[in-house]
């Protein structure tokens, strides 16, 4: 985990760009009846507005939100790292998922032009993106990601 305000920037960066990148594939190919090679440059060609919408969304609302309610209900003192880890990154998933998930469906309907569907498209794209952001999130990225970035960046190379 991140152990300073540039750490966590640089952090914010590798693992939204992580998952962004899937869940934008994700949710096209959902979207297209099939994941494909259509599907992975749509995803792409969508990518880069949304991830900066989302790693705005995270490094400005939803990490301190997540952090203060996994801090002040969710993990007792003197928690263990892996616990930290799973806890804040359930609570950073969830409302990513519900943000995102409007983006997506937004976006959509500016593309189709059929606005009177965006709650709907809303309300049934934050179920698909839940069971397939968390287990991503928890079992592949997060890893991934924390290996990379220790690599990288070990422990104190990075000054406060």
């Amino acid at each position: 985990m991140p152990q300073n305000k540039r750490e966590s920037l640089i952090y914010s960066v590798i693992m939204c760009f992580c998952m962004v990148l899937w869940m934008s594939i994700y949710n096209v190919s959902l979207h297209q009846g099939g994941l494909s090679l259509g599907s992975i440059q749509a995803g792409w060609m969508g990518f880069p507005i949304a991830y900066i919408f989302a790693f705005c969304c995270d490094w400005f609302f939803v990490s301190k939100l997540a952090k203060g309610v996994a801090f002040r209900f969710l993990l007792p003192k003197g928690s263990s790292p892996r616990r930290m880890v799973l806890t804040i990154s359930t609570c950073m998933v969830i409302p990513m998922v519900i943000i995102m998930s409007l983006y997506g469906a937004v976006e959509g309907c500016v593309h189709s032009g059929m606005w009177s569907t965006v709650l709907t498209t809303w309300l049934h794209n934050i179920p698909f993106n839940f069971i397939m952001a968390l287990p991503y999130q928890l079992i592949l990225a997060g890893p991934f990601v924390r290996f990379v970035f220790r690599k990288a960046f070990p422990v104190g190379s990075i000054a406060a």
